[in-house]
């Protein structure tokens, strides 16, 4: 399964936060999912979109749910220097 996030290049993050992101995802993700490493990818597009490539439907639907609890959770595991 992969699953790729971009983020639109108007979202203005701090440094750090797209690797941040993607290794908080992978982590989240693989905990789920242990029996279905995913590679996760995160990076700046012109919108906000989640695409998940060789999951079944319900399994979009719990990664959304992911990603929507790691994106409202970032005061908990985003550090900045």
């Amino acid at each position: 399964m992969r699953i790729e996030v971009t983020i639109a290049k108007t979202t203005v993050l701090p440094a750090g936060a797209l690797d941040a992101l993607a290794g908080e995802l992978t982590r989240r993700i693989n905990s789920t999912y242990p029996d279905r490493n995913g590679a996760v990818s995160v990076r700046y597009a012109t919108s906000n979109n989640l695409s998940v490539i060789g999951g079944a439907k319900d399994e979009k639907e719990r990664i959304t749910e992911i990603l929507q609890e790691t994106w409202e959770s970032a005061d908990d595991w985003f550090i900045t220097d």
